[in-house]
């Protein structure tokens, strides 16, 4: 189950980074993989609306900051074998038999599988990773995959032991199309280690907290000591919402930090989601169904809508999901600018009192 959410709140929450800026995607990526850089962006693209699968993730995380370990292999070592099984799906793509790659690139594809194979059962059977209650599932399922009998022969291979050419072309057949899909599973838990390790690590130097997911349906929202994570020299906030406590309106001078608040908050709520650490000191959260921000609501000149129109129409969006009885979190800044004082605040204070009503948002 994931977050709903939608580009008009990732692209205010600054998600991912443009030409000139980095992103929030960018400050939790310290991965050493391709791999893991594309399973850490669909993360941040799709995150999650399920309370044990986000605590479960979060306490994953949260045990390898308390270990400070480091990723456990070389990232040469991927890009030799990525090229390698990658060269399988050009050769059938181009419906040729003709090799794509060279005997020393497939030695290389070879030897760095082998070698990844070997140490990735060096991990799982140390005595930290033993003892790590909530990676328990991966590990079970890596040391699944390393029973086939069909990877008997990669664990007794010497290391850095150089192989006969009957060898590498047996390894070759056996990791490239009889194994290929357990090979790309073994990958995948890899990738995703590194994520884990990658986002640990930015917990750890960054002194981030590790929020508690509540279960769905209470509106309970508890923040204490909340920052935005990609400012030098931030200002933290508390703030807490609940049930009977479900519509905030934030008020004050021109440049008095309105909307950096506004996006610390909705960044945490959006971050936690994921599973991940987040710029605070303490935070709490009842699970929700979707985020919906609108901050900076562009005119979208290209279908004839005017800001105003641009504003119905996003208010529009957000009451029909909460009609569908979805718990939400919401942010309006200064809604309904585009148009004159007394219909703006007519419009709002109707609005504000129709979703005050839905309790579970």
């Amino acid at each position: 189950m994931y977050l709903l959410t939608d580009e008009q709140t990732i692209e205010d929450l600054r998600i991912f980074g443009k030409r000139d800026s980095q992103g929030l995607f960018d400050l939790y990526n310290h991965s050493h993989t391709r791999g893991a850089e594309a399973v850490l962006k669909e993360m941040f693209t799709k995150p999650l609306s399920d309370q044990q699968e986000i605590n479960r993730r979060s306490d994953i995380i949260k045990s390898f900051s308390g270990m400070n370990m480091r990723f456990p292999f070389e990232g040469a070592l991927f890009d030799m074998a990525e090229k390698y099984l990658l060269a399988a799906d050009e050769q059938k793509k181009q419906g040729t038999q003709q090799a794509v790659l060279s005997e020393k690139e497939i030695s290389n594809g070879v030897t760095a599988l082998i070698t990844l194979v070997q140490q990735i059962k060096t991990f799982i059977e140390s005595k930290e990773v033993i003892a790590m209650a909530s990676y328990t599932k991966e590990r079970e399922a890596i040391a699944s995959l390393l029973l086939d009998t069909a990877f008997e022969p990669v664990m007794r291979e010497q290391q850095k032991a150089k192989l006969s050419y009957a060898a590498i072309t047996a390894y070759d057949l056996l990791f490239r199309h009889r194994e290929r899909d357990k090979i790309e599973r073994l990958l995948a838990q890899i990738y995703q280690l590194d994520v884990y390790l990658s986002v640990a690590k930015v917990a750890r130097d960054r002194k981030f907290v590790f929020p508690k997911a509540l279960e769905k349906g209470k509106s309970i929202l508890r923040l204490k000591g909340v920052y935005h994570p990609e400012l030098a020299k931030p200002v933290s906030n508390n703030f807490s919402m609940d049930a009977s406590h479900n519509v905030v309106f934030l008020t004050g001078a021109n440049m008095a930090g309105k909307s950096t608040f506004l996006r610390s908050v909705s960044t945490a709520v959006y971050v936690a989601h994921i599973g991940f650490p987040v710029a605070a000191e303490e935070m709490e959260f009842s699970v929700l169904d979707g985020i919906y921000t609108t901050i900076n609501l562009p005119d979208n000149l290209g279908i004839g809508a005017s800001h105003f129109y641009a504003e119905v129409l996003r208010v529009k969006k957000v009451a029909s999901e909460l009609q569908a009885n979805k718990s939400l979190f919401i942010i309006f800044d200064e809604m309904f600018r585009g148009t004159n004082v007394k219909d703006a605040h007519e419009a709002t204070v109707e609005i504000t009192i129709a979703f005050a009503a839905k309790r579970n948002s």
